[in-house]
């Protein structure tokens, strides 16, 4: 394990620690949309990442879910998401997590994804393989979509706009055998990653949702692109992943009726 995923991993469980002191307890909650909460756990999560960031990577562009961000493609790149999970944590449900990936020329090169209820550590560093509480992941082996276990999620403007997943939502629950909607696409992506899910798609997500995971499910064997296709990247706002073998079926499916 090198410095970079141990200082990352050290970032995580701080998170974490905040995470659980306050969990099911009183804390500020504060609307950024009409559904798109963010609470003070959020901010005290993404203040102690950055602070420890800046007193160990000072050199280094940070851009994190709660903060202004400016991108510097000349830098070295932390993407941190401090709690993915806003609106489960504010409800007291425990699926939520910190995600930290590291990003070099280009390149997502390491990345740790932590939920401290369940105390499930998942990380990653590129061609190195990725890991769950220490043991080495693999994709799933399910090669048929009726035996399928599948997860999404929609957005937060899912009521005022019509490209809202719903349709593909539906459709696949007629082709796969069974979908899961459970609100934190970074545990999604590296469940997909550790076999529990055999495909995750979702629409209109941000680097920071996506950084940690995505080198999950790739470190893992899986396959990862866009809705039509396409060479995946975080900067755009789209993900499909599966664990290969059903990733054909799932871009046909979301390809219906465009």
């Amino acid at each position: 394990m090198n410095e970079l995923l141990e200082f990352a991993i050290h970032c995580a469980f701080e998170s974490g620690m905040i995470q659980n002191k306050y969990f099911q307890k009183r804390f500020g909650i504060h609307h950024k949309g009409e559904v798109n909460l963010v609470t003070d756990v959020d901010m005290a999560c993404q203040e102690k990442i950055i602070e420890l960031i800046k007193e160990n990577f000072p050199d280094d562009d940070i851009i994190s879910e709660e903060k202004t961000n400016r991108y510097d493609g000349k830098k070295n790149r932390w993407i941190v998401d401090p709690l993915d999970g806003t609106t489960n944590y504010a409800h007291g449900y425990p699926f939520f997590c910190t995600s930290i990936a590291y990003e070099e020329n280009g390149e997502i090169t390491h990345g740790v994804v932590y939920n401290p209820i369940f105390k499930e550590l998942f990380f990653g560093i590129k061609g190195g393989g990725a890991y769950f509480n220490g043991e080495k992941m693999r994709v799933s082996s399910i090669q048929n979509m009726k035996d399928a276990l599948l997860c999404t999620g929609f957005p937060y403007d899912l009521s005022t706009s019509k490209r809202n997943n719903i349709d593909n939502f539906l459709k696949f629950l007629y082709k796969a055998q069974a979908i899961r909607r459970d609100g934190s696409a970074a545990m999604n992506l590296c469940y997909v990653a550790c076999g529990r899910f055999d495909g995750y798609w979702e629409i209109k997500l941000n680097p920071w949702d996506m950084a940690a995971g995505y080198l999950m499910v790739i470190e893992s064997g899986g396959m990862v692109t866009t809705v039509k296709g396409e060479r995946f990247s975080i900067y755009n706002n789209e993900v499909v992943s599966s664990n290969g073998f059903i990733h054909k079926d799932m871009l046909e499916v979301l390809g219906e009726g465009q």
